[in-house]
């Protein structure tokens, strides 16, 4: 293989397209700088800046990302601001985004960089990886990114791209698939280059690429392009099979007394773990949802709840989980507070303007957020 020309094709492993690498990155990198996305984090590249929307932009779409990500600088501006804050406070900031590890260990790493490298960003690639969080992907973008080290940088609009311009017939999560993709990219990478021809790939595949309806007339490596050229763009990437969805039915209680409400924090080891929530769980088979949380609480905290009221079910969606959750007012019979908690390390009772105090999971925040749209008697008084 010449050092200027890559050789792929119709079957990654009987390689049958030429290109010309240098054409090639200069077509990328001449429709990166007048057609990239104008991102908070590009300004300046500061380390810290790219880290962070590194870690929020896994799992979740641009637009949202990038207000979080604003709205999150504005009360951590610095490294040294994230590893002082409580954890409380980190997840309270990180609530609604999910995957809440994500926040735990940025929180972790922030402490690190903090107590050993100055309240900076390592710029080596060998070092990022030892920092909680940080896995060869996101370590890769930094490096890259942030300090315009020749590392390639291979995301989800990255695969797409090489799987329509170089005609990759498997499915891209396959071993044969990722180290053909791998392959091109470090052949491709253009010395001293790194940050802006790795954005360009990334969006290229944003902005053009797309899944579906991809603009190849505006895309300027389609005189390049396999998928284009030979009219099959809409059998590329090769599709997997559609993870099957598993429904799960759940109960949760809003335990109300004298006003004030109910929480407690699961374990960090847990699922949303740090977080804070109203004691629930799973329907077990022949169970009602009342009689669930019935015998949550009691499992839960001791407590021995009556179920006054249903309010609300809502949904929502954790990885390959459809999650319904059945929604009630309870109250405590009893004159004692004091929980015995059996599935989590602290508690709560606090009134209603406290919740936003405190990060809770997604079902449990579109609960608070339906009584107050539209149930707001029910904190105000006991059933």
């Amino acid at each position: 293989m010449f050092a200027d020309t890559l050789l792929f094709g119709v079957n990654v492993t009987e390689p049958s397209l030429s290109l010309d690498i240098e054409p090639f990155r200069s077509s990328l990198l001449r429709w990166f700088r007048h057609n990239g996305r104008e991102l908070p984090w590009r300004n300046g590249y500061d380390p810290y800046h790219v880290w962070l929307s590194e870690i929020m932009l896994q799992q979740t779409q641009m637009e949202r990302g990038v207000d979080y990500f604003r709205r999150w600088l504005r009360r951590f501006p610095d490294i040294v601001s994230v590893a002082g804050a409580s954890s409380y406070e980190i997840l309270k900031y990180w609530e609604g985004l999910g995957y809440y590890a994500r926040a735990r260990n940025l929180h972790k790493a922030a402490k690190v960089m903090a107590a050993e490298y100055g309240g900076a960003v390592p710029d080596e690639y060998e070092t990022l990886l030892r920092l909680p969080g940080i896995g060869p992907y996101t370590a890769a973008a930094i490096a890259s990114i942030a300090f315009n080290h020749d590392v390639v940088v291979v995301d989800a609009n990255v695969e797409r791209v090489f799987a329509r311009l170089f005609d990759i017939d498997v499915p891209l999560k396959e071993k044969e698939a990722q180290r053909s993709i791998g392959h091109i990219a470090r052949q491709l990478l253009p010395p001293g280059e790194a940050r802006d021809f790795n954005q360009a790939l990334m969006d290229l595949g944003g902005l053009v690429c797309t899944p579906k309806n991809p603009d190849c007339g505006n895309c300027p490596l389609c005189r390049h392009c396999s998928a284009y050229l030979g009219d099959f763009t809409d059998d590329r990437p090769v599709k997997k099979r559609r993870q099957k969805i598993i429904p799960i039915d759940m109960a949760t209680g809003l335990l109300v007394k004298d006003g004030y409400i109910f929480i407690q924090q699961r374990h960090d080891n847990d699922i949303w773990g740090g977080m804070w929530e109203f004691p629930g769980g799973r329907l077990e088979p022949g169970e009602t949802a009342d009689e669930a949380v019935v015998r949550e609480y009691r499992e839960e905290t001791g407590f021995q709840i009556e179920v006054c009221d249903f309010v609300t079910t809502v949904t929502h969606f954790h990885t390959k989980y459809k999650v319904t959750l059945h929604c009630f007012l309870c109250r405590l019979p009893s004159a004692s507070t004091l929980p015995e908690l059996h599935a989590a390390q602290n508690y709560h009772w606090v009134r209603q303007e406290q919740l936003d105090n405190f990060g809770f999971p997604a079902g449990h925040r579109k609960f608070i957020q339906f009584l107050r749209a539209n149930r707001l008697e029910y904190l105000r008084r006991e059933c």
